[in-house]
């Protein structure tokens, strides 16, 4: 397992499909802020609330200079399907080998009614023009994290 991202590191580069199969790069980004946010499952009721909130407040975000892009282990089929039935506005990357969750640290050990297992941390990252983590924020919760990145950004 990768060590935890701190702000200051550089964000691990990657290249991923998105929901179309295009592929889509961190640093397609560059010059701009980008909240890279990894979540565990499309499809699914708290990764739905969460994609949603970041769709309804993408504009928001936009104006004040972040792009937003959401990182899953799931197929690019699914997250075509997720994007459809959600009405999703938010770049859905692909990452099913979890090589991207691993560098970021966004795949590991969990807990969950006494029994460990491996699964993604839900985790968010502010990175900046330059590629760097300005913030690191692990084990977020689904519901409320967008409006908290929103009021610990300033935005």
């Amino acid at each position: 397992m990768s060590e935890r991202l701190q702000p200051g590191d550089p964000a691990p580069a990657f290249t991923l499909p998105d929901a179309d199969g295009n592929e889509v790069s961190l640093s397609d980004h560059r010059g701009r802020k980008v909240i890279v946010y990894f979540y565990p499952a499309a499809l699914t009721p708290g990764c739905t609330k969460q994609a949603c909130d970041f769709t309804d407040n993408l504009e928001l975000l936009a104006g004040a200079g972040y792009d937003v892009i959401g990182i899953s282990p799931d197929k690019p089929e699914k997250l075509a399907k997720f994007r459809e039935a959600e009405s999703l506005k938010v770049t859905l990357l692909a990452d099913p080998d979890k090589k991207v969750l691993d560098a970021y640290a966004a795949f590991g050990e969990k807990k969950n009614y006494g029994k460990t297992y491996m699964g993604v941390i839900r985790s968010t990252f502010v990175v900046d023009e330059e590629g760097k983590v300005e913030h690191a924020f692990y084990n977020v919760r689904a519901t409320g994290h967008v409006a908290k990145i929103i009021k610990d950004l300033g935005i």
